[in-house]
């Protein structure tokens, strides 16, 4: 069974993160590719402009974005491919460059693929 992490972009990368996969539709600002220390960029995976936009981080909408986001990631392939992906590895850190580490897709995507996997 694969251990899946969560863990801002901006934090430094570990030896205990595995696989690291980016999960944000839009590149971090003011980091480099370079130093992102990445090992996939799945975007595809991420909530659509619209959603994230009316989101925008507000705690009070997190009940109605999980909803949401989650029906949205049942009618993606890319989640096929996000854990297929997974599957490699024994242990993947989904990556995420929001200030917000309660309220974020990361922590949303996570519980969604681990109830996926059982």
């Amino acid at each position: 069974m694969t251990t899946i992490l969560i863990k801002r972009v901006y934090e430094p990368a570990g030896e205990k993160d595995g696989f690291r996969i980016l999960v944000d539709r839009l590149w971090p600002r003011g980091m480099k590719k370079e130093t992102a220390n990445l090992d996939k960029w799945m975007k595809e995976v991420a909530p659509e402009n619209a959603l994230r936009k009316w989101f925008n981080h507000e705690p009070e909408k997190w009940v109605s974005f999980r909803q949401k986001y989650k029906a949205a990631l049942k009618k993606t392939d890319a989640v096929q491919e996000l854990i297929a992906e997974i599957k490699k590895h024994k242990r993947v850190t989904f990556l995420y460059s929001a200030k917000d580490e309660t309220h974020n897709q990361a922590v949303v995507l996570q519980e969604y693929i681990r109830q996926l996997l059982g």
